[in-house]
């Protein structure tokens, strides 16, 4: 099991996406989640970034070197993939 640190932006609810907090993590492309809060927002988005981070695994793809790496300028999570 690797440990991983994933950087992710937190964007308020906005009218145009029904209210709900986005969160993205720019080291994993395509890597986003949406939930009511913002503690169910980025639950949803470990989950995303462990499903990614597992195939690429299985895919032979490379894992981004930024999510080796500790330390974020924005916020930070660690994942156990």
């Amino acid at each position: 099991m690797a440990i991983y640190q994933l950087d992710y932006i937190l964007h308020e609810p906005e009218e145009s996406e029904g209210r709900m907090y986005l969160a993205e993590a720019p080291a994993l492309q395509g890597c986003m989640a949406w939930g009511d809060t913002p503690e169910e927002t980025l639950l949803e988005l470990l989950d995303v970034a462990r499903m990614i981070i597992e195939l690429r695994k299985e895919w032979g793809e490379p894992i981004p070197a930024e999510l080796l790496a500790p330390g974020a300028p924005r916020g930070s999570l660690t994942l156990a993939v």
